[in-house]
């Protein structure tokens, strides 16, 4: 009896070419089908991912210093975009008619921070799907609060949707081992992590653990809308903070023996993936009123090296980016793998999901994006 053959990986969708250096991060549009993508070469490129061409570029970013990553969110503004050179800049556009809104950028935050570690904005739990994916067409632009000292930043959110308390991006600082908040709104940075001089906390430093080399700020449910980020270092130490505590974070865990490459955190707020220079993904479990982190699955792999991760906004599935050219998916639940996806012929850089959870873009230093339709919901 003849066994049942197995589904040999499906091909790309689409294949978006146009860069001419490596393409280092992509991130969809919250609700209208656009994808951005940044090169090493500083070119921000704009795609139609329905008639897959290129809508609009710019060099938003020197060539001798490239970008490292762009970002989108609903939490941000309907037509807005963050990207990250490795010129020590953060730049926040606004984006009409598919192409960049003048010239300029809306705000320039100068980190003076020169090293690989990709910005994060902030995530908040998921509650449904469809709402998420039309949110950010109801989000004012020109609304939200004024700029916080760092007092009222220790305050929750208010509003159920958390807008006003959420255009913040969390980088690694000039002090590399230091994570940093900066706000969108008025470009100034608002705390940094550790921060040693705040009141009644004993000295805690990060210094020991490297360089900070992945980051995620997010809301978790637990948190009563106050700001958690997740950090992960050079030494394969992650660390997990809450902003009521500058000082000292709620947490500390190794899972990796090499550097921390990739964090990213699941739809629930409450979970997510680490990928890094080591042979191992590890899927965790956060528990906010408790303060752990605990291991639900370790994957080891026959080839180490992830360059980035992104978890399905259902929790249902999770890619990675491999050192090997090659992109897997898993069951994020069980943490199984279901397939290896074997385009890209240089390093894959980072995967991400839509917010509809339709497509997956996938980037590599062969400079293509690679669009897959994986698992639709």
């Amino acid at each position: 009896m003849m066994s049942k053959a197995k589904r040999p990986p499906p091909d790309p969708v689409a294949v978006l070419r146009g860069h001419r250096a490596s393409v280092t991060d992509a991130s969809f549009h919250p609700s209208k089908p656009i994808l951005f993508s940044g090169s090493s070469d500083g070119e921000l490129r704009i795609w139609d991912i329905i008639q897959h061409r290129t809508v609009s570029s710019a060099w938003v970013h020197s060539a001798a210093h490239g970008i490292i990553a762009v970002a989108t969110s609903p939490l941000i503004g309907t037509n807005k975009l963050i990207s990250q050179g490795k010129d020590g800049t953060v730049k926040y556009w606004d984006i009409e008619e598919g192409g960049l809104s003048g010239s300029l950028p809306l705000l320039t935050i100068k980190t003076n921070a020169y090293h690989f570690c990709k910005l994060s904005l902030v995530k908040k739990p998921v509650t449904n799907l469809k709402q998420t994916y039309h949110e950010a067409e109801n989000v004012d632009d020109a609304g939200g609060r004024a700029a916080r000292t760092p007092e009222e930043f220790c305050s929750p959110f208010e509003g159920e949707t958390h807008l006003g308390g959420s255009s913040y991006v969390a980088v690694a600082g000039e002090e590399s081992s230091v994570v940093e908040i900066w706000d969108l709104k008025t470009g100034e940075r608002v705390v940094q992590l550790p921060q040693n001089s705040f009141p009644g906390n004993p000295s805690f430093s990060s210094k020991e653990r490297g360089m900070c080399m992945a980051v995620q700020a997010f809301l978790p449910s637990g948190s009563e809308g106050f700001l958690n980020i997740l950090a992960g270092y050079e030494d394969g130490s992650m660390l997990w903070w809450d902003i009521r505590n500058p000082g000292v974070p709620i947490t500390s865990m190794k899972f990796h023996s090499e550097p921390v490459l990739s964090l990213s955190i699941d739809g629930s707020c409450n979970g997510g993936m680490s990928g890094a220079a080591d042979n191992k993904i590890v899927i965790y479990n956060l528990d906010h009123p408790v303060g752990s982190c605990v291991v639900k699955n370790e994957i080891v792999l026959e080839r180490p090296g992830i360059s980035g991760t992104s978890i399905q906004p259902d929790c249902k599935i999770a890619a990675t980016a491999g050192w090997d050219h090659r992109v897997r998916i898993y069951n994020y639940r069980k943490g199984s793998l279901l397939a290896i996806l074997k385009y890209h012929h240089a390093t894959c850089n980072s995967v991400s999901y839509s917010t509809d959870c339709k497509l997956m873009a996938s980037t590599s230093e062969d400079a293509t994006i690679a669009l897959w339709e994986l698992y639709p919901p």
